[in-house]
């Protein structure tokens, strides 16, 4: 049951970037959106199940800024999905664990691994290929900056996540934090729409049905789904699930708008995603040696 609670979880997150390509609207609208109609639903789930959040403001509040990390990193993805497709961009968004990485040696000092040394130029590498090399036959309007936009996607998702974990170590229900950090990706998405010409607050239809399912099918429903089932499932497993959501959204991607790569994109695909799993599944960082126990 957990394992298909998990893969109900991913799956809805895999219609994310597909979820905002039918929208069509901007980058900041999609954002924007997303949260605010999240919000009110996981304030439900929340006072349902509020007697287990303990938390003290000051972790309160560092959830709501990591949503400003989310909300970056949103309006960015969106915007490399305009340019470079749904799966693709998927796909450039998950190098946020390279970043993660990356973030821990320079700021927390954690030593990165010799596999990892080896690793991430092989994601790079593959970052390179995906945007094209400049060839007429690659897919996207503009992959260059697409790739682009999605790497900054990668690391405003990884600065996220790391406050994000941090400002929940009491292990408190996750509705309570994920709350909080849907509040605050809301905020900041309306930030980020000064930059946005194109942002609007006016309803329209279709265009917000796609973003209420957007919201519920993936902020609510996905999320809360990963983050109770994943955590009581084997670290390799967990690895190889979280892998599924930039394949099947290339997949949708190719299924739903015929987002034809070249060879050379999906060598980059293929580097991507492996070199992605690899240090999902072995780590980064090397983890600090146990001390012997006093005799």
């Amino acid at each position: 049951m957990i394992r298909l609670l998990a893969l109900l979880g991913i799956l809805g997150i895999s219609f994310s970037a597909i979820f905002v390509k039918e929208a069509d609207v901007s980058p900041s609208t999609a954002a924007f959106f997303r949260n605010a109609y999240a919000a009110p639903v996981l304030f439900l789930v929340w006072m349902s199940i509020r007697g287990g959040d303990d938390r003290p403001a000051a972790l309160r509040l560092m959830a709501v800024a990591s949503g400003v990390f989310l909300a970056l990193d949103l309006t960015v993805w969106h915007r490399s999905i305009d340019l470079i497709g749904a799966g693709l961009a998927t796909v450039l968004a998950n190098t946020q664990v390279v970043f993660v990485g990356l973030i821990a040696w320079v700021v927390l000092r954690e030593r990165p691994t010799r596999l990892a040394f080896l690793t991430i130029p092989v994601v790079f590498a593959g970052v390179v290929l995906i945007s094209g090399l400049g060839r007429a036959d690659a897919f996207g309007d503009d992959p260059l900056a697409g790739v682009a936009f999605g790497v900054l996607a990668g690391a405003a998702y990884s600065g996220f996540l790391l406050i994000f974990r941090a400002s929940n170590r009491e292990l408190a229900p996750v509705a309570g934090p994920l709350l909080d950090a849907t509040v605050g990706a809301a905020v900041g998405s309306l930030l980020a729409s000064a930059a946005d010409p194109d942002f609007s607050f006016a309803f329209s239809w279709p265009e917000h049905g796609w973003l209420l399912a957007l919201a519920l099918v993936a902020q609510v429903v996905g999320w809360l789904l990963i983050a109770a089932a994943l955590p009581r499932v084997p670290a390799l497993e967990t690895s190889v699930l979280l892998l599924l959501q930039p394949m099947l959204t290339v997949l949708w991607g190719l299924l739903l708008f015929s987002e034809y790569l070249s060879g050379l994109q999906w060598a980059g695909v293929v580097l991507v995603l492996g070199g992605v799993g690899v240090l999902t599944l072995r780590g980064s960082v090397e983890r600090p040696s146990t001390a012997p126990a006093e005799p």
